[in-house]
């Protein structure tokens, strides 16, 4: 996959069944966050590692909450984070009832998209792609009702195919 240019990042090639939790059970920010890092397989066995994406994460969300609105938040660190991992990952997390997390439009966040990438550049291709896929209603609808993970990344892979 060629991932130098915003364009040909593939968001379904980042995502897996093992890396997609339909059931958060998280009320807070911080519950959530350590949800979503959960579900990443690599750091499974790698606590340190863990523990950095982690406060990376709360450290981007004080400087401003990754909630972009329509329920939606985009949790990812402000700086690449090499050493955490090899290349870019992708979490999707979704929340039966939502929780507050600060978007501007104080919609209760449902749909989480957590990102992990080990270069700056290929880390904003991804957020910049995330974000013009999920303006799609249509796609947000369908995510909030999916049963299934693979079923998760098939609707990503559909509504790319449509970009």
């Amino acid at each position: 996959m060629n991932t130098s240019v915003p364009g040909a990042v593939v968001l379904s090639a980042l995502l897996s069944p093992v890396t997609i939790k339909l059931n958060l059970t998280g009320s807070q920010r911080d519950e959530v966050l350590q949800e979503l890092v959960a579900q990443l397989p690599q750091l499974a066995n790698r606590p340190e590692a863990r523990q950095t994406l982690l406060q990376a994460l709360r450290e981007r969300e004080q400087l401003h909450s990754t909630g972009i609105g329509c329920g939606i938040a985009l949790p990812h660190a402000r700086n690449a984070l090499a050493g955490v991992v090899d290349h870019a990952v992708i979490v999707f997390g979704r929340h039966a009832k939502g929780i507050p997390y600060g978007a501007v439009d104080g919609v209760p966040a449902r749909l989480f998209f957590m990102l992990v990438a080990p270069t700056v550049q290929l880390h904003l291709a991804i957020l910049a792609r995330i974000s013009r896929l999920l303006r799609d209603v249509k796609l947000r609808d369908d995510l909030l009702a999916t049963a299934s993970p693979e079923k998760a990344i098939a609707l990503i892979r559909d509504a790319e195919s449509r970009m």
